[in-house]
């Protein structure tokens, strides 16, 4: 098959890209000297910032048309950042000095276009990998992409030595099965698609969910005139987000460096009782296990009071079990009690992609698309394969592993990119 070198012409002089042509399928190889990163949200703006500073080229790639496209396109307005902004900023560049303690949505993304602009950092768009495998016989990884053009889809090839996977544990959402689901006559919304409660004046809104989320949409429909009812199928921990003065998150974090885990989590609990009062009498049952403990052997993360549990106590929001089924206009709970409802919001959250992409077994589970092994282990593969933002401790944990990640290429990079790259030897797929 005959192919030949191109160099893309708008990127001419720069040396991470070597661009192999091939007439019969109208698809590209590209071979890339640096990692590919794939995902521009803020942990992929985090390796990639990491990357450069140690002077070393990445390539990002991202599905859709902006950075941080789960910031921007699928989060509601009234959102801000559940902890302090010293705890949520990137590698490298801090918060403004003028920003607030909880920088808004609008703050942060402004932050992050900031900071990929401080950067350099161009990310390729609207490019979704369908498959990412190691190729044994070259010793390099192959991503394969796909590109909508005028609805006909291009496929570009990339190859690299280094593949860093930055999709994060909110790639895709999740819609739980619930019957009836299907005959319900009102809207039903995920809150990727839930803007502001304007739209629900004066209706009864049934939220599913009681994550952070889900206690947050329903304190804005209630500022929008709406009367919501969250379903509480699990047990939660809700805290304030301040006590004593100070942030929950920064005082536990303090209180961990002198004193065991259960010890802040009794601590925690008891400060709590005190400013929220009994949170099982309004129908929110708190788990055997204390918030940090549990949050470190499940991930689960309690709920950061922003005035949700107020509404709650005054009635404006009614609290109910897991659902029964749904009808054309109402919903039975698991308690025998009924509620006539006009619309449905689902906060059931987002989970992980990449078993649907990646070709790699060791790194990832197949089950939920996480790292096998626990933090701080999770961040290191085989083969130049690494994750970033797979942590489940947040912006924090993406930096962290950002810098290990950026650490560890580096003592290769120098002698890999030495030899000549062979660009004859690799060969687009037949």
């Amino acid at each position: 098959m005959e192919y030949w070198k191109e160099i893309e012409g708008k990127r001419a002089h720069d040396p991470l890209f070597h661009l192999l042509h091939y007439k019969e399928k109208e698809e590209r190889c590209v071979c890339v000297l640096g990692p590919i990163v794939v995902g521009a949200g803020p942990s992929g703006l985090a390796v990639a910032a990491c990357l450069k500073e140690k002077g070393i080229p990445s390539l990002l790639i991202e599905r859709s048309n902006c950075i941080a496209s789960l910031w921007q396109l699928k989060t509601y307005d009234r959102l801000s950042l559940h902890l302090p902004k010293q705890f949520c900023e990137l590698p490298l560049m801090p918060f403004p000095d003028n920003f607030p303690t909880y920088p808004t949505k609008q703050q942060f993304v402004g932050y992050l276009e900031s900071y990929a602009k401080h950067f350099g950092i161009n990310p390729v768009f609207r490019r979704t990998v369908v498959s990412a495998e190691f190729d044994a016989v070259v010793g390099l990884w192959r991503v394969r992409t796909v590109v909508d053009k005028d609805e006909e889809d291009e496929v570009v090839e990339y190859v690299c030595r280094w593949l860093i996977v930055a999709t994060g544990e909110n790639a895709e959402i999740v819609v739980p099965e619930i019957d009836g689901l299907d005959e319900f006559k009102g809207p039903v919304v995920h809150t990727s698609s839930y803007k502001r409660g304007n739209v629900f004046d004066g209706k009864r809104v049934l939220v599913v969910g009681c994550g952070n989320s889900g206690m947050e949409v329903c304190l804005d429909l209630c500022n929008h005139n709406a009367y919501p009812h969250i379903v509480v199928r699990d047990k939660v921990h809700i805290l304030p987000r301040e006590m004593l003065g100070q942030s929950t998150f920064a005082l536990s974090l303090w209180l961990l460096k002198w004193l065991p885990i259960w010890f802040v989590d009794l601590f925690l609990l008891l400060v709590s009782w005190l400013m929220l009062g009994d949170t099982a009498r309004l129908g929110l049952n708190r788990p055997n296990l204390g918030p940090f403990e549990l949050k470190s052997l499940s991930g689960k993360t309690p709920v950061l009071d922003v005035g949700t549990l107020a509404k709650i106590k005054s009635g404006d929001i009614k609290v109910h079990p897991a659902i029964k089924q749904l009808s054309d206009h109402g919903v039975e709970f698991v308690n025998g009690r009924s509620e006539d409802i006009d619309a449905v919001v689902l906060a059931t959250g987002y989970k992980s992609n990449v078993p649907s992409w990646l070709k790699e077994k060791e790194l990832f589970s197949d089950k939920d698309g996480l790292p096998r092994r626990p933090f701080p282990n999770g961040w290191k593969g085989e083969r130049g394969l690494y994750a970033v933002g797979f942590t489940r401790r947040g912006l924090m944990g993406a930096s962290m592993d950002a810098r290990r990640i950026a650490n560890d290429i580096e003592k290769s990079w120098k002698a890999e990119t030495k030899q000549p790259m062979d660009f004859f030897s690799i060969s687009p797929r037949q």
